[in-house]
């Protein structure tokens, strides 16, 4: 690909900068040609939405909406929807293409899109956020679809939300639409295993590393940054595989236990007061004191960027598993290759939750509801197969499993365009 002029790269911890040095980096390695490069490079679409919404208390505020479609090469694009104060453009973009190779990873028959509003949630009322959730489904009345771009929950969201904009949606069709987005609701059509999906997905990754390694893991420690849904499920799903917990984080802070966090207790303290904040099963710690705890595993499952080359030589664990998108800046790549740090990547880690998105989809499209443990089989095959196929490129090539993994994942989009051809 020596010919070939990549992109240019102004900031490597702009999450659309990372994406794209991993994304050069195996390109580079597979000789992908200048046609192929700069289709998959560029996103497919790109929209920005104003969204005037009236408040609770009559006077109207004007937010500010994205959807992003990466690719559609493999099918219909699929990708979250995040309400947060930090969305903005670049963000977007990053995890649509994330997405993009996240499905090609694992062989979904997907492409990846990503959208946001930039607001915080947390003191919105739910008729505002209601009223928010249905103005975006408006404006996306020609980009959403069942068969062309497929939203779903992400930072923020939920199966509220995803009911909302199946709702406005269908309301525009005519008729009940439960294939436009994916993690609804059970009674709307949603599928059973979603809600622990991703967390799942990064339980099954991390076992199947430590297989690799001949860690044994009824001996092996874990820290795990963010206890949301993607954390709080894989924590209890490494638990149950002998691992002991013995730390944990959100927003407010982390906490600390030697003996182990009890997981049961830390769950319904955070049901009950919706963050950690005072919890008291451990000792209280900052989230850059847990990511440099000596342990075997670290599962980073909160936002971008909480590795970095300022934080990464500190970093003692022999195993990041990363649970969150982009958690690991491309500047701390060679740092932690250097120190011998095993990392399984996003767009392969937690490809649990997309997988079973695809389930709920196809479901949807069936008219019939597959069984829990028909949906935990399937998603487990999968999530090792995709492991299997990425450790193999990895041992063959000698690159680290992020380069591996967009190597699999480009090639297969790459060879679909062509067989495809221009379009």
């Amino acid at each position: 690909m020596g010919y070939i002029e990549p992109a240019p790269i102004t900031d490597k911890e702009n999450p659309f900068e990372s994406m794209m040095e991993r994304f050069n980096i195996a390109a580079e390695k597979l000789g992908l040609d200048l046609e192929t490069y700069e289709v998959l490079k560029s996103p497919a679409k790109q929209v920005i939405v104003s969204l005037p919404i009236v408040m609770d208390d009559g006077h109207k505020k004007v937010f500010e909406g994205y959807r992003v479609i990466h690719s559609n090469t493999l099918g219909p694009s699929k990708g979250g929807v995040r309400y947060d104060l930090d969305v903005n453009l670049d963000e977007v973009k990053a995890l649509a293409a994330w997405m993009t190779w996240k499905c090609a990873v694992v062989d979904i028959p997907y492409g990846g899109a990503k959208g946001g509003i930039k607001c915080d949630p947390s003191v919105m009322s739910q008729g505002e956020l209601e009223r928010l959730t249905r103005a975006y489904t408006v404006k996306m009345y020609e980009v959403f679809g069942p068969d062309t771009d497929i939203p779903a929950p992400d930072m923020g969201t939920g199966p509220q939300e995803m009911a909302w904009i199946m709702d406005e949606y269908s309301k525009a069709q005519g008729k009940t639409v439960q294939a436009v987005v994916t993690g609804k609701p059970l009674v709307l059509g949603g599928s059973l295993g979603r809600v622990e999906a991703t967390g799942r997905g990064v339980m099954v990754s991390t076992m199947e590393a430590l297989r690799k390694m001949k860690i044994d893991p009824t001996t092996a420690t874990v820290a795990v940054q963010g206890f949301g849904n993607v954390g709080s499920n894989a924590a209890k799903l490494l638990a149950q595989k002998g691992l002991k917990v013995i730390a944990i984080s959100d927003h407010t802070g982390a906490f600390y236990n030697i003996d182990g966090i009890d997981l049961r207790e830390a769950s319904e303290y955070r049901a009950t007061y919706k963050t950690l904040e005072g919890y008291t099963g451990g000792s209280k710690i900052t989230n850059d004191e847990l990511l440099e705890l000596d342990v075997d595993v670290i599962v980073p499952a909160a936002k971008e960027d909480v590795i970095n080359n300022k934080n990464a030589e500190k970093i003692k664990a022999r195993l990041i598993v990363e649970g969150a998108n982009g958690p690991t800046g491309a500047k701390a790549d060679g740092i932690l290759h250097k120190k011998g740090i095993v990392v399984v990547p996003d767009i392969l880690a937690n490809a649990g939750g997309v997988t079973v998105s695809y389930f709920e989809w196809v479901q949807n499209r069936l008219g019939y509801k597959w069984t829990r443990d028909r949906v935990n089989r399937r998603s487990d095959r999968i999530m090792k197969e995709a492991f299997e196929r990425v450790f193999a490129i990895a041992d063959k090539h000698n690159v680290s499993l992020r380069i591996a993994s967009y190597m699999v994942a480009i090639t297969k989009v790459a060879d679909t365009y062509k067989l495809r051809g221009s379009f």
